[in-house]
């Protein structure tokens, strides 16, 4: 019997179908993959067409960015880029902006003072809400306004989708959905906005995996931290552009380990909690295209400047004037901010932290951007966010608290891996509606931070590598 091109198309898409319900995923990836080439083979059959110069181009580009040994090292390369642009750009803009706020600041001071208004007045408004939203704005600003720029252009250009093609296969291993590299990729903007597009997985099993483990992903609230402290102290012995390759060494390699705690994370759930076969799905890469730079910069640029503008004062701000007045109230002659950092004291020492470090990060729950302005201020026991002067001077102030490299190492491990923050809290129990899996999202990176930086403490003390 003869079939028409279209009976066939429909014959192979029953037989798709078919395969998706075979239990063994590697057999059923074989089924689909020889269905996939019968299918070409019976719509050449039938169609006739020309390869232009563009499409040539195209499988030239492809046979190397989607290669099976080319790929991943290319996608490192273009990672390591990425964050070295950031880190040797951001520095320069940052300083200029905290001395800018400075000298409005001292403007504003000069304008409570002519007008007698009480210091508590003064302290909340300007030593609390001020300095702690401006604190957030040139240390987080600049980082993401080249960090989102070149991130899109990637985009534009058509490169993205090829990550997602690279990482597909070793999602499915892990039992989990080659469209969660895509979220994962929006979560290294914000874990927040990253929750929202877990929307385009469409198995619930899948999906519920891409939102549990997208914290694992470092967010525009954990970059400042991860870079400043990369820089002084994984990079302390290096100068000039030694010391930026360095820096952005360290970066990439936390962000692998947490793409490695990802998978490991996905592979344990998919086996015991969401037990389950991971789908297949057909990803059409588009052509690469002519990113248009200009369009592409200005426009990435202003939504997300305004975006971390408007994180620091929805969130940052209120957080400092919290930090100012727990600093400024007194119970026994020690604030209450005091009591506790003695509390938590013996929990970071155990970790390879200390008490100020664990006190910044439970007060950092809104928002991760505020996690270092309230350490310095924690330090320095002045009641107030301070402007600390300087990478230098913030660096010593760091030292005249016993911190070495180590302390570094686990708190840029324990910002990597630890519970998210309020908003995308907030954000997984909307797209769950379950307080049961919001509990899950937050427990489970809290206790991979505390068993990872205990280990690695407990390791380095056992060696006597401290």
């Amino acid at each position: 019997m003869e079939y028409t091109a279209r009976e066939k198309q429909q014959m192979l898409s029953d037989l798709f179908s078919e395969a998706e319900k075979h239990s063994s995923p590697q057999t059923r990836d074989k089924i689909v993959e020889a269905l996939y080439e019968k299918s070409r083979e019976t719509i050449n059959a039938s169609v006739i067409y020309s390869k232009t110069r563009h499409d040539q181009r195209t499988e030239r580009l492809d046979a190397v960015l989607t290669s099976p040994i080319w790929g991943f090292p290319i996608m490192l390369l273009m990672l390591g880029t990425v964050f070295y642009l950031t880190i040797a750009g951001a520095n320069i803009p940052s300083a200029m902006l905290a001395d800018f706020f400075g000298w409005v600041e001292g403007y504003i001071t000069m304008g409570f003072n002519f007008l007698n208004a009480p210091d508590w007045l003064h302290g909340v408004l300007v030593l609390g809400f001020y300095r702690g939203t401006t604190w957030v704005v040139s240390v987080m600003l600049p980082p993401m306004a080249i960090f989102f720029p070149t991130f899109a252009l990637l985009e534009n250009y058509g490169y993205l989708p090829r990550v997602a093609f690279n990482m597909d296969r070793l999602f499915k291993t892990v039992g989990a959905h080659g469209k969660q590299s895509l979220t994962m990729a929006m979560g290294f903007g914000c874990n927040a906005a990253a929750m929202m597009s877990t929307r385009i997985i469409e198995s619930p099993r899948e999906r519920m995996l891409a939102i549990l483990t997208n914290n694992f992903v470092p967010c525009n609230g954990r970059w400042g931290t991860l870079i400043l402290l990369a820089s002084l102290f994984m990079a302390a012995n290096f100068t000039g552009g030694i010391k930026t390759l360095v820096s952005t060494s360290v970066i990439v390699g936390i962000v692998l380990f947490g793409i490695v705690v990802t998978f490991s994370v996905s592979w344990i759930l998919s086996k015991t909690l969401l037990k389950g076969v991971p789908t297949h799905y057909t990803l059409e890469l588009p052509p690469y295209r002519k990113p248009k730079i200009f369009d592409t910069v200005i426009r990435s640029s202003l939504n997300n400047s305004l975006a971390v503008l408007n994180r620091a004062v929805k969130v940052a701000a209120p957080a400092g004037i919290l930090t100012w007045v727990l600093a400024n109230i007194d119970v026994n002659g020690s604030s209450v901010l005091l009591h506790i950092v003695h509390f938590l004291n013996p929990l970071g020492q155990t970790l390879g932290l200390d008490g100020y470090i664990l006190m910044a990060f439970i007060i950092g729950l809104p928002a991760n951007e505020i996690v270092l302005p309230v350490l310095l201020m924690g330090y320095l026991s002045t009641g107030e966010l301070v402007d600390a002067g300087g990478i230098e001077n913030i660096k010593q102030i760091f030292l005249e608290h016993n911190w070495t490299w180590l302390t570094a190492l686990n708190m840029m491990l324990f910002s990597l891996l630890h519970y998210p923050c309020g908003t995308t809290l907030i954000n997984i129990y909307k797209e769950t509606k379950s307080k049961k899996w919001t509990f899950m999202a937050f427990i489970i990176p809290t206790v991979i931070a505390l068993g990872v930086t205990f280990v690695i403490a407990q390791a380095a003390r056992y060696f006597g590598w401290v």
